[in-house]
């Protein structure tokens, strides 16, 4: 199993939602690109991180 965690930066704010981009790390691409996440989960946050894990 393999864990990864990634960051992601705030992008535009929608009506109920906020969407975010991912920080991609040293010059690899994108894991997930971009995601949106409800605003009442969200708040304010400018950043936040994803962990994500590989069940082989």
């Amino acid at each position: 199993m393999s864990k990864t965690t990634i960051t992601f930066e705030l992008e535009k704010q929608n009506k109920n939602s906020v969407r975010y981009k991912e920080v991609p790390k040293d010059g690899m691409p994108p894991i997930l690109g971009s995601i949106y996440v409800q605003k009442w989960f969200a708040g304010n946050s400018k950043t936040i991180e994803v962990t994500i894990e590989k069940k082989e």
